[in-house]
């Protein structure tokens, strides 16, 4: 299989890329506004964006384990019902249950 050039990924994805952008500076934006202190899922987030301006390589990669449990042992028992999308870390605050409701 072919390797794309720069053009043909820019004129493929750019798009789409740019959507997402936009789609997440508005809920920045909206976190922003909001009243309240950021909590573990809003530090994963910012740490995240460290890794995209880094120019580094596996962006993709380290961006998904800012927001994955490095744990190898399983948990005795769930605390909630949902996932939250970030992990919180060891003895960091939990969610409230209505937050992780389903």
């Amino acid at each position: 299989m072919k390797t794309m050039s720069r053009q043909e990924v820019l004129d493929m994805y750019f798009m789409d890329a740019r959507h997402k952008l936009i789609d997440l500076a508005a809920f920045m934006d909206r976190v922003d506004r909001s009243s309240g202190i950021h909590d573990f899922r809003m530090q994963a987030f910012d740490e995240a964006l460290k890794h995209l301006r880094s120019g580094d390589a596996n962006r993709a990669g380290k961006v998904l384990m800012t927001f994955s449990d490095p744990s190898t042992e399983p948990i005795k028992e769930a605390t909630t019902k949902a996932a939250c999308g970030a992990w919180p870390g060891s003895g960091a605050p939990t969610l409230p249950q209505e937050e992780n409701a389903v």
